[in-house]
């Protein structure tokens, strides 16, 4: 299961193809993000991680979703132009995915399955949910979308050693 959600093709908001295999090594923190929600301003202190781990084998991957209040109406330049205006956002973003229903992007169906939500639901309730990876490709940890940026620290330390 770790080889199927590592070779999961996703595509860059340039179009360039990629899979977490791409990463091999590091940590991976995946978020389904919107420019219109009230979590957005999380993109700052998820830049923060960015900034404070990437050196040390953090990468965060940042999945614009319109699914939750169309709160991420935008094209790829829109949404690319939002998050490096608003927020100086320079870790990776993907093209819009779909999270929850049939047309789910396959990594999300992934993940959701490995780390189940509140009561074993599997289903992202909203914007800003996040997914914690190890270097290795297991999934460690589910956070819900008001779960601030800064307040997984203490687990990516752990996981980063």
């Amino acid at each position: 299961m770790t080889d199927n959600v590592l070779n999961i093709p996703c595509t860059t908001l340039t179009g360039e193809t990629k899979t977490l295999a791409d990463f091999h090594g590091k940590a991976l923190l995946v978020v389904n993000t919107a420019s219109n929600c009230g979590f957005t301003p999380q993109y700052k202190g998820l830049e923060a991680l960015w900034q404070t781990y990437k050196d040390r084998g953090l990468v965060i991957l940042g999945f614009p979703c319109n699914q939750f209040g169309q709160q991420e109406p935008g094209d790829e330049a829109a949404i690319s132009q939002f998050c490096e205006t608003h927020y100086g956002v320079s870790f990776p973003l993907f093209k819009k995915v779909e999270v929850n229903g049939a047309q789910a992007h396959p990594l999300f169906r992934a993940l959701k399955t490995r780390a189940p939500g509140l009561l074993g639901s599997t289903a992202i309730k909203w914007n800003f949910t996040k997914f914690l990876i190890s270097a290795d490709g297991q999934t460690i940890k589910r956070y819900a979308p008001p779960t601030k940026p800064n307040a997984l620290k203490p687990d990516i330390e752990a996981l980063l050693g």
